[in-house]
C-alpha cells in the first residue's frame, strides 16, 4: 500500500458514536494528483452484494478501508483484502481514515447513497456510487452540486453506459439511422423481491452479526424483522425505490442517451395500488419529454412487473422479459435485457445494407471501473460522470414520484417542484432521522 499523502491534513468531525453527526470541512483536503502509474487509494462503502463486485472491479488499486453494517460481509472481504482496516459505521471510516484515500466506492442499500456519498465528496474524493445515485430527487440534484463544487471525479454504476455497444446504439440514433424518434418503450421483470404488501408485524432480535441502527441510518427507525436485510429492502419506500429505482438507471440509460431526454414536462402513473410502505407490484409509467433542438417531443414508458407493450409494435408475436424499443420515423432499434449488447434494426429486411455512423464516442473495453480510475488519474472524465447520471436519477425518480402521489406531475425541473401537485414536495425531498444529517 502506497503511504498516506502528508500533504493532506486530517480533520475534525465526532466521536466514534454511531448516532452522532459529521461534521466535515467543505473543499479543504482536494487536490493529491495521482499519477496513472500510481494506484488509488479506495475506500469500500457497503461491501456485499453488488459492494462486493464493485470492490472486486477496482481491486488492481489498493483497497485500504471496508465498512459495511453486517460483520459477515467484513470477515469475507477481509479475507479478500487482509490489508484493509475495516468499519461499521462510513461516519467513522471517513473521520479516522479519510485524509489515507483518494477515492470511494458505495454500495449500500439506495437510502445510504446521499450520506456517505456527500460525506465522501465534501473531503474531496472521488467517487463511484451504484444506481440509483439518490434516495429523492433533492438529494441527487445535491450530490450535482457537490460534485461541481469539490472538483471531484464522478461516475454511476449503471454499467452499461461503458459498453461499446450502447455506445454504437447511441452513434446510430443521433446519426439518424432510424430517423426521428417520437416513441420509446424500456421494460423489465423487476421486482423479483416482495412489493405491494404492508410493514411486517412484530419484532425479532437483531442477529448479533448486524448493527441494525447503523443500517437503518437516515430512515425512520422501526423494529428489525425478517424482510429487509441484506436484499428485500429494495421494494420499502423508507430504504430502497423499487423496481424502477433498480433498473431505470440501466435499462433507460441508452434512450435517454442517444436522444438527449433531459427533464421531462410530465410523469404519469398507474401501478396496483399505492402503499405508504413499499412500492407496487406492478407500474405502467409515461414520460413526457419536450422538443430538444431539431429533435421532436417525445415519450417514454416504463413497463415493471410483468406489464410489456405490444410486440406487435414491432410485428412480433412475444417479447423478451426484459428490453427497449427505440421506434423511429426510418426503423426501430430493439434489444433484450438491461443493456444494448446484441441490439437489432427492424424491420430487418430494411437494414441489410446502410451507411453505419462514424464513430464518436471513445470505447473503454466494456469496463466502467477502469474508466472511473483512470479519469481518477488525470484521464478523460467518465462518460456517466454525476453532470449526465443526475439528471437520470432525477428523471427516473420523479415516476415514483408520480407513482406515490397518485396523479399526473407537472414537472419544474429547475425548481424541483410538481407545478399542479403540492403534495409530492414530502416524495421530492424526505426527511432524515436526526444524526444523519448531512
Amino acid at each position: 500500500m502506497s503511504a498516506p499523502n502528508t500533504s493532506r491534513r486530517r480533520f475534525l468531525g465526532t466521536s466514534s458514536a454511531a448516532a452522532s453527526t459529521l461534521i466535515l470541512p467543505s473543499g479543504s483536503l482536494f487536490g493529491r494528483k495521482v499519477s496513472p502509474n500510481e494506484k488509488l487509494n479506495i475506500g469500500v462503502i457497503g461491501a456485499g452484494g453488488k459492494g462486493a463486485t464493485d470492490s472486486e472491479g477496482v481491486m488492481s488499486e489498493n483497497i485500504v478501508a471496508l465498512c459495511d453494517v453486517d460483520a459477515r460481509t467484513l470477515t469475507a472481504r477481509k479475507g479478500r483484502f487482509p490489508k484493509a482496516q475495516t468499519f461499521r459505521d462510513y461516519r467513522v471510516m471517513l473521520e479516522k481514515v479519510g485524509d489515507q484515500l483518494d477515492a470511494v466506492t458505495v454500495s449500500t442499500p439506495d437510502h445510504h447513497h446521499f450520506p456517505a456519498s456527500m460525506l465522501a465528496m465534501k473531503l474531496g474524493l472521488h467517487v463511484y456510487v451504484q444506481k440509483p445515485l439518490a434516495h429523492s430527487v433533492w438529494e441527487a440534484r445535491q450530490m450535482l452540486q457537490m460534485s461541481r463544487k469539490q472538483k471531484v471525479i464522478t461516475q454511476m454504476g449503471n454499467q452499461g453506459h461503458s459498453f461499446d455497444s450502447t455506445r454504437k446504439l447511441v452513434e446510430y440514433v443521433r446519426g439518424g439511422v432510424i430517423g426521428e424518434v417520437k416513441e420509446v418503450h424500456v421494460w423489465t421483470d423487476r421486482p423479483i423481491w416482495p412489493q405491494g404488501m404492508g410493514r411486517p408485524s412484530g419484532s425479532k432480535p437483531v442477529p448479533d452479526y448486524l448493527d441494525w441502527d447503523l443500517w437503518l441510518g437516515p430512515a425512520p427507525e422501526r423494529p428489525y424483522a425478517d424482510g429487509y436485510h441484506p436484499f428485500k429492502w429494495r421494494g420499502f419506500w423508507d430504504f430502497g425505490t423499487g423496481a424502477l429505482g433498480d433498473m431505470g438507471c440501466h435499462n433507460m440509460d441508452a434512450a435517454f442517451w442517444a436522444l438527449e431526454l433531459g427533464a421531462p414536462t410530465s410523469v404519469e402513473a398507474e401501478s396496483s395500488g399505492i402503499n405508504p410502505e413499499t412500492a407496487p407490484k406492478w407500474a405502467v409509467i409515461r414520460y413526457e419529454f419536450p422538443a430538444r433542438g431539431n429533435k421532436p417531443p417525445c415519450s417514454l414508458t416504463w413497463w415493471d412487473g410483468g406489464k410489456r407493450p405490444d410486440p406487435g409494435l414491432i410485428g412480433e408475436k412475444n417479447l423478451p422479459k426484459n428490453g427497449s424499443l427505440i421506434i423511429g420515423s426510418k426503423g426501430t432499434i430493439a434489444f433484450k435485457e438491461w443493456n444494448p449488447n446484441g441490439f437489432r434494426l427492424l424491420p430487418a429486411e430494411k437494414f441489410k445494407k446502410f451507411d453505419e455512423p462514424a464513430p464518436t464516442l471513445p470505447r473503454v473495453g466494456d469496463n466502467p471501473y477502469q474508466e472511473w480510475i483512470k479519469a481518477c488519474k488525470g484521464g478523460s472524465r467518465c462518460l456517466s460522470n454525476f453532470e449526465y447520471s443526475v439528471p437520470l436519477t432525477e428523471m427516473v425518480l420523479l415516476g415514483n414520484v408520480a407513482l406515490r402521489t397518485g396523479s399526473k406531475i407537472e414537472w419544474d425541473a429547475e425548481n424541483l417542484k410538481a407545478k399542479n401537485n403540492p403534495k409530492a414536495d414530502q416524495f421530492i425531498r424526505r426527511e432524515v432521522r436526526k444524526g444523519w444529517e448531512v
